[in-house]
């Protein structure tokens, strides 16, 4: 009863807030009281609390979604829009459908090349785990190409090229994550490994079911 009650209190915080998105200030003062008294009941009640308030936020972005698929099917959603539907869909793993959402987002952007990076590194993802490797590389090699210190996108990279059994290009993605990220652990750990594999296996040819 008790999270049940706290639930509909975490809704109604945050429907304030999407108020306050309208430029409501003179709600500042209540909300900060209202904020004070829900910081104390999660101190109260731990754990279990987090998971309502992750069901609440859930709940919200799904609510979020179906607004932007509205949206999508009227023709009237950004490369933005499509690129946070896109992202929810990864998330839920629905692939072919984060697909295209991303691939529509790229087609659209007329938005920044950063920006534009995480978008290719998205689609990137979303093939890989689809096991389209090919085209998951393609993407993150997109990606790096608009910006080369892009850590995650490198990692990807080596990660994509290691489930395709290409071990040296693996090795140089890492290497390159290292380039930009001398302490990042993952990346060490996979370079280290990838080294002793690509020594084990030289001057033999490694053949990849997707060749």
């Amino acid at each position: 009863m008790e999270h049940f009650l706290l639930f509909r209190y975490v809704v109604k915080i945050l429907s304030m807030l999407s108020y306050l998105s309208l430029n409501h200030t003179f709600y500042y003062w209540e909300l900060g009281i209202q904020l004070s008294y829900l910081l104390l009941r999660l101190s109260l009640l731990g754990v279990g609390t987090f998971f309502v308030i992750r069901q609440v936020l859930e709940h919200r972005e799904l609510d979020l979604s179906a607004k932007e698929l509205q949206q999508v099917r009227s023709g009237d959603a950004s490369a933005t829009e499509l690129f946070e539907l896109g992202v929810v869909m990864l998330r839920g793993k629905f692939y072919p459908a984060a697909t295209e959402f991303l691939v529509q987002a790229i087609e659209k952007w007329d938005g920044d090349d950063q920006d534009l990076a995480q978008v290719y590194n998205a689609l990137g993802v979303s093939y890989t785990l689809d096991g389209k490797l090919e085209k998951g590389i393609s993407q993150f090699e997109s990606a790096v190409k608009l910006q080369p210190g892009y850590v995650t996108a490198w990692n990807n990279h080596g990660y994509a090229y290691e489930k395709k059994k290409d071990y040296n290009s693996a090795l140089k993605a890492f290497e390159e994550v290292l380039h930009f990220d001398p302490n990042n652990k993952v990346a060490r750990l996979r370079r280290d490994a990838l080294k002793d594999r690509v020594q084990m296996y030289r001057g033999v040819s490694i053949k990849s079911k997707d060749r």
